[in-house]
């Protein structure tokens, strides 16, 4: 999950890492709570969403370990800065993931085949995992009201997999309810749709590493000729390329100009394209732009 400031704006950077502590704290006490109940009551699906919760948090410590590779400035030995570190960082969210998956489905598939005993379910759960979701709903509120405020992607995206959470403890609510009423199967198959969420999550995180380290297109071509063709004395442009992650994109384009146009007016222009697209996409960390004239017809 990335965050990226084009001005590196290091006030931007503690605030966001405040947001990321404190949402760390309540997601692992969140996680432990489930973890803990889920180990003494013997339901494998409380077991199993304290681990989805879980992955919350150390997805909460790779945004933090992201948020400094993305401070430090560029040097001799990284000319465009440090934000892969960031991404190397998922892969290791990655294997721990899997590892959480393979556990809960070990859990569920041990409980499906009569391995484990069935436990008691107790008023008690309903309480433990209601208090969690409770802690989660606000969560959402809150890293979506400072994602807002500090204009950050990474934050935005970490609500949204919360929500997710929530999803995944309300399925466990209703199994529970179904356990505690005579139909203790619904227990493991609510693990088993924990496992699918988390599974899914990693997919989507997988996806997006890919896709930044090998370079995959970040914005539209049309969205960056509308802005390019705005400004005054640009007659064209083509050869558009853009990496990186959607908040911290490397752009370079070729932009026709006048034939007989002087070189320093044609520098000028170039800078006012250069502003204007990292005014209107903040998220662009450079424009390289190489001034041509148009082709020959």
């Amino acid at each position: 999950m990335p965050i990226g400031d084009s001005n590196g704006n290091p006030g931007r950077y503690r605030a966001i890492a405040r947001v990321l502590v404190r949402v760390f704290v309540l997601n692992l006490a969140v996680a432990l709570a489930k973890i803990g109940f889920g180990y003494v009551s013997g339901a494998v699906s409380v077991l199993s969403d304290g681990f989805h919760s879980l992955i919350d948090a150390s997805s909460n410590v790779v945004g933090l370990i992201g948020i400094r590779a993305a401070s430090q400035p560029p040097d001799e030995d990284h000319p465009y800065g440090h934000r892969k570190f960031e991404t190397v960082a998922s892969g290791a969210f990655l294997l721990f993931a899997g590892l959480v998956v393979l556990e809960v489905l070990r859990n569920a598939i041990n409980h499906l085949i009569g391995k484990t005993p069935d436990k008691q379910i107790t008023p008690a759960s309903f309480v433990v995992m209601t208090v969690t979701v409770a802690v989660n709903l606000f969560v959402i509120w809150y890293e979506g009201r400072e994602a807002k405020r500090l204009s950050s992607e990474m934050l935005a995206a970490d609500a949204m997999q919360t929500r997710a959470d929530v999803w995944s403890s309300l399925t466990v609510i209703a199994a529970l309810g179904g356990t505690r009423f005579g139909w203790p199967l619904l227990d493991p198959l609510a693990a088993l749709v924990v496992a699918a969420f988390i599974a899914y999550g990693g997919w989507q995180i997988f996806n997006a590493t890919t896709g930044i380290l090998s370079d995959r297109v970040v914005m539209s071509d049309r969205d960056v000729e509308q802005v390019v063709m705005s400004v005054p004395g640009v007659l064209g442009c083509h050869h558009i390329r853009t990496r990186g992650s959607e908040d911290h994109v490397f752009l370079d384009l070729h932009v026709w100009m006048a034939a007989d146009m002087r070189l320093d007016d044609a520098h000028h222009i170039s800078h006012v394209v250069k502003d204007k697209l990292m005014a209107r996409y903040p998220g662009i960390a450079d424009a390289i732009i190489h001034i041509e004239p148009p082709p020959r017809r």
